[in-house]
């Protein structure tokens, strides 16, 4: 007999089917019952009035595994218009145990550290199920946009012999009997790639050995990269990020219809250009409108950001904001200095909903320039050999960005935690599970 999924069980009125699934919720009333089973695409009710099949329920507890098969009837009152009578239950996994937390209430009780320590049963309730959805959905509108734009999905190796950014934040792994690190990004790889495809994008994890314990950093997330050649300047990739951001929104908005009215989230609309403003003048206003002097200062801390996008919403209406030209010493060797203003880069990051959820620019494409700006920074040529041979046999001018997706989600559904958006996430204490 086929089994169908419960989201396609209405569709079945008037034929028996199998459901397969947990039992979410069990209702005994004696003479029947109430089952609503849950399986990967949603809910469906059953209800039982046969005392045998009853007591094979009797005794489990919530999330035992279940094939429950019987008749799909239309019944108005029910919140899809149908569910199953005349039920035969079998037992495929049976939980015996009570669970360490109820994951079938409208609402987690459990704190972050303790859903976090039983990740694996508490990613089952609804609104995480909801939530992973349209982190799903957002790395499919990523891929689909770009390949519309002509890019080619890459894989770089996240095993390097030399840390992409510099500094002490890596981590660092014994290769055979020399040292071997984490990759802190795709940075050289996708530049390297630029050489071959032109457009290339990556969907991948990186790697931050920073000791922070805030809630807007972990050491493992999932960037969503890109690099584009044949650019004029960072405001190309400024544009393309733009276009990026407007698709990936839109396939959740036609996706995830369900995800987004149980979360109530408010999917923000994205115009043809994003407002963008130079880091001096950022400086300025937070200066002007807040009273704090944060002018000359190499980055914005949290705090700016907040008070940037607030001022962008009120003045320039929009959830986000463009802060391009950053110091030269904030950013990486690699990073364009502005034709006007050497001592600034053509770099940019995009707030969204007071927290900076993407940083990009354009990147140095000439070998001797590159060289240069490397020993400036301290790194010897022949610890980036390999990065250095694709400019040394001609590169284009390009540029790109790196996205955190757990940020972007964190952002879009109003969570104020990093580790709330990341199904298993890795920090200075958490490694399992």
């Amino acid at each position: 007999m086929l089994r169908i999924r419960t989201i396609e069980a209405p569709a079945y009125v008037g034929q028996r089917v199998h459901l397969g699934g947990w039992m979410h919720s069990w209702r005994d009333m004696g003479q029947f019952g109430f089952l609503v089973l849950r399986d990967g695409a949603g809910t469906f009710q059953a209800v039982l009035d046969n005392q045998e099949e009853m007591a094979k329920l009797r005794g489990l507890q919530y999330e035992s595994v279940l094939d429950v098969e019987g008749l799909i009837a239309a019944e108005p009152r029910a919140a899809v218009g149908a569910e199953m009578h005349d039920c035969h239950i079998e037992v495929l996994s049976p939980v015996l145990e009570p669970l360490p937390f109820e994951v079938n209430k409208k609402e987690l009780k459990p704190g972050l550290d303790t859903f976090l320590d039983y990740a694996p049963l508490g990613l089952r309730h609804l609104q995480k199920r909801a939530l992973f959805r349209i982190s799903a959905e957002l790395m499919a509108g990523y891929r689909e946009y770009l390949m519309q734009q002509g890019f080619v999905e890459i894989q770089t190796p996240k095993i390097v012999g030399a840390a992409t950014e510099g500094g002490a934040n890596v981590f660092v792994l014994d290769y055979f009997g020399r040292p071997a690190y984490l990759a802190q990004s795709p940075q050289f790889y996708k530049q390297m790639m630029v050489g071959v495809f032109e457009r290339v994008f990556e969907v991948g994890p990186v790697f931050r050995a920073e000791k922070h314990n805030t809630a807007r950093h972990t050491n493992e997330y999932v960037s969503l990269d890109l690099e584009m050649g044949f650019i004029n300047d960072h405001t190309d990739v400024m544009n393309m990020l733009t276009g990026v951001l407007r698709h990936m929104f839109g396939r959740v908005t036609d996706k995830c219809a369900r995800e987004v009215a149980l979360l109530k989230l408010r999917i923000p609309s994205i115009g043809d250009t994003i407002p963008a403003i130079r880091m001096p003048a950022a400086q300025q206003i937070i200066f002007e409108r807040y009273k704090e002097d944060c002018r000359g200062e190499p980055d914005l801390s949290p705090q700016h950001e907040v008070w940037l996008s607030q001022y962008a919403e009120k003045e320039l209406g929009s959830e986000f904001l463009f802060v391009t030209h950053y110091p030269t010493g904030k950013r990486p060797f690699y990073a364009m200095a502005d034709d006007e203003e050497p001592a600034l880069t053509k770099s940019f990051d995009l707030l969204f909903r007071g927290c900076e959820v993407v940083t990009g620019g354009q990147r140095i494409h000439r070998y001797d320039q590159l060289v240069q700006n490397a020993d400036k920074w301290g790194i010897k040529p022949e610890q980036i050999d390999g990065y250095l041979q694709a400019f040394k046999y001609g590169m284009p001018p390009h540029g790109g960005f790196g996205m955190g997706l757990e940020r972007l989600l964190m952002q879009l559904t109003g969570h104020t935690n990093l580790r709330e958006v990341t199904l298993f996430p890795r920090d200075l204490d958490r490694l399992a599970p």
